[in-house]
């Protein structure tokens, strides 16, 4: 299973959430969000991750100047984007991209059909929230997402739930922010292994 961990925001956590074994560490460049990375500090950061620990930058709505720079400065693997990104806006970069879908309804998945990318991530649909709400979002909706190409479940996963969330939804990967969190942006070592732990195992 692979297992994103979102919302980076120090080194400690990073390297716990490596140990523990997840594939990918999420650095939110959104500046509206609690978990808000300034990108000089996302560069002391990523030196620090080893290949193969896919680095993804969240980005909501952003100028696409702002990207390309990030890319460039920081050799992100993916792009994540949360907001109103159109299809050619999405794939005008070099840098491949995951979309997040709230899953509403079945309008949702028709959307998602016009989008071309390696994952889909499938979050819970909380009006005018772009992510990290810690509520779980509609399981049974993210199975028939698979039908459009591989998911990633989000929305409101813990190490208590994310065993049951696979089963359900078999997703191709899992993302987890507030759910393994102390606060926003600083996670509970604790929890954040186990969640790996089962999401793995």
């Amino acid at each position: 299973m692979f297992v994103k961990i979102c919302g980076i925001t120090n080194i400690e956590d990073a390297l716990v959430a490596i140990d523990a074994g997840a594939d990918a560490l999420g650095f939110n460049f959104y500046p509206k969000s609690k978990r808000y990375l300034e990108p000089e500090k996302a560069m002391k950061l990523v030196e620090e991750i080893p290949p193969p620990i896919l680095k993804v930058g969240v980005f909501v709505n952003e100028k696409e100047t702002v990207i390309r720079d990030l890319c460039q400065y920081l050799s992100l693997d993916y792009l994540q984007f949360h907001g109103m990104e159109t299809p050619s806006y999405c794939e005008q970069f070099a840098t491949p991209y995951w979309k997040v879908f709230p899953l509403k309804d079945q309008q949702t998945l028709e959307l998602m059909k016009r989008y071309h990318c390696d994952y889909y991530l499938v979050d819970t649909f909380v009006e005018e929230v772009f992510g990290g709400t810690g509520i779980t979002g509609n399981w049974e909706l993210a199975r028939e997402a698979k039908k459009v190409g591989k998911i990633i479940l989000a929305g409101g996963l813990t190490p208590e739930n994310v065993v049951m969330a696979i089963q359900a939804v078999k997703p191709d990967g899992v993302d987890v922010a507030s759910g393994v969190e102390d606060g926003p942006g600083k996670k509970n070592h604790q929890k954040l292994e186990l969640f790996i732990e089962r999401a793995k195992g």
